[in-house]
């Protein structure tokens, strides 16, 4: 008996080396250093990133961007402004505590308090009132029917048990050392350094089956893509010069290439208030004599789509029966013509775009050659960014402009394209006034009803397109490179990691 205490040491020790030197590492980077890895909080691409990781919502995105629950086990609409949230019992937070609605009513608290600085109290602003009806029951009633009434609920939630007696959540160690209910762990990080974390032994849906991630901290995006070729990391994106001109063979069998679209679209954007484009005749001669694929061709060597509307393919909000315009040059010529212009008095304009984006720079002096097939004069202003906000952008000082737009999963044409955004302060910039959008936007702001909603943004959709305030452009390709070491990856919608926690790492 005396022999088989040290014998248990022993093996213990063993299997504590034997799963660290087997442990399975996911290795990524960061461009920047978290500010604080709080959810709420996160107004930084690196917060947001490794905060993902951390906590969880009471909803999510499934793999094809329709809303899904996560925290929640359940939810009903009582009536269209009264939801009914019932949440998990199996949720542990990170220290082994139990998840309650104590929770939930804690963070909406933090969210809307006068003390808490953050980007998302807008998203709250038709709440009426947020109730527990028990430990594991919600009750969130609205002043008004409400279309992201399930999105708002997607915010990380905090821990009470941890954070009631905070004086000040915003300089809160926690922030640093957070707890959450995520798939992962942290034992904290430090400004400017590599960030690690741990698989959650507890998580609700299953252990991840990667032991660990390691955020490599990479500033310059020619060391992360030195460290791709390097295969120092494991999942990484390449700009479309990068996997057409600068990857060999090796890097191939190294990495899986996976290609789609981005949450984003370019466009030429006419100022509605100005004269030279008032007339849609103009804007439509200008749609006929550019070129989209040939844009798409040469900047992204093909790795992008044509744009054709406000809302993204794959969408709920996307008509597949509105066509982009076809390149007719013959045509715009006609149109110029039947308007009064012609070589001796041909139609001038400037467009403006700002430094430090030379895609969009080389954009802007491709649309110049193509326009000017047509008989088009179209001069190009460069200026930096923050003068081209305040000088051009902000005081609507601009004929056209070349600009784009990162969408949100859930679209909302609200900010961009209702009348009531056409102020200084808004993203109405073009000053697109229609009075029939600005109906179908209201509508669809009070329907709950995804099937009827999907209705009403695919009208939207077609009416803008008709309209044409913008010529939109193209939908740039994400590119991401992923180790062929790691099984189980599987492309959608809203990106690969949807499904990380399922990864498994050879």
């Amino acid at each position: 008996m005396k022999n088989i205490k040290p014998l248990i040491k022993i093996l213990i020790v063993l299997s504590i080396l034997v799963s660290t030197v087997f442990a399975s590492t996911l290795n990524m980077s960061i461009s920047s250093s978290p500010s604080r890895l709080n959810p709420i909080l996160s107004n930084d691409t690196a917060s947001t990133e490794v905060s993902s990781w951390l906590f969880n919502g009471l909803f999510k995105y499934d793999k094809n961007g329709n809303p899904t629950v996560a925290l929640a086990k359940s939810y009903k609409f009582i009536s269209p402004t009264k939801l009914l949230i019932k949440l998990r019992k199996n949720v542990l937070w990170h220290d082994k505590k139990k998840f309650t609605s104590k929770d939930v009513i804690f963070t909406y608290e933090q969210i809307i308090s006068p003390k808490v600085f953050n980007s998302i109290k807008s998203n709250f602003k038709l709440v009426e009132s947020v109730k527990a009806l028990d430990e594991y029951t919600i009750e969130v009633i609205y002043k008004k029917p409400y279309f992201k009434a399930l999105e708002t609920w997607m915010v990380g939630i905090l821990p009470y048990h941890i954070l009631k007696d905070e004086k000040n959540l915003m300089t809160s160690d926690f922030n640093k050392k957070p707890i959450g209910t995520g798939p992962y762990k942290i034992d904290g990080f430090k400004t400017g350094s590599d960030i690690k974390i741990y698989a959650n032994d507890d998580y609700f849906d299953g252990r991840p089956k990667i032991d660990e991630i390691n955020f490599k901290f990479l500033p310059d995006p020619n060391t992360s893509f030195l460290f791709l070729k390097q295969k120092k990391l494991d999942l990484g994106g390449l700009t479309p010069m990068q996997v057409d001109r600068q990857i060999n063979e090796t890097f191939k069998e190294n990495y899986r290439i996976i290609e789609k679209q981005s949450f984003g679209y370019a466009y030429l954007g006419f100022n509605l208030r100005n004269e030279k484009f008032k007339n849609k005749k103009v804007r439509e001669a200008i749609a006929l004599a550019i070129d989209k694929q040939e844009l798409i061709d040469i900047l992204f060597f093909g790795h992008a789509k044509v744009a054709n509307g406000p809302f993204l393919p794959g969408s709920f909000a996307y008509n597949d029966k509105v066509k982009t315009t076809k390149t007719n040059i013959l045509k715009a010529k006609k149109i110029l013509k039947s308007l009064g212009f012609n070589k001796n008095n041909p139609f001038t304009f400037e467009i403006i775009t700002n430094t430090g984006n030379d895609i969009r720079v080389n954009a802007a002096q491709i649309l110049q050659y193509q326009l000017a097939k047509a008989g088009i004069k179209m001069k190009i202003r460069v200026m930096e960014w923050q003068a081209f906000l305040n000088t051009a952008v902000n005081p609507r000082n601009f004929e056209a402009i070349l600009l784009a737009w990162s969408l949100a999963l859930m679209p909302d044409a609200y900010p961009l394209w209702h009348s009531d955004s056409d102020k200084l302060g808004g993203f109405n910039l073009v000053g697109y006034r229609n009075k029939e959008v600005d109906e179908l936007i209201e509508k669809g702001a009070n329907t709950v009803n995804r099937e009827k909603l999907s209705t009403i943004y695919k009208k939207i959709y077609k009416k803008i397109a008709e309209d044409l305030p913008y010529v939109f452009l193209y939908i740039p390709n994400s590119i991401t490179v992923v180790n062929k070491d790691i099984k189980n990856i599987k492309p959608a919608f809203l990106g690969i990691t949807y499904n990380q926690k399922d990864w498994i790492k050879e």
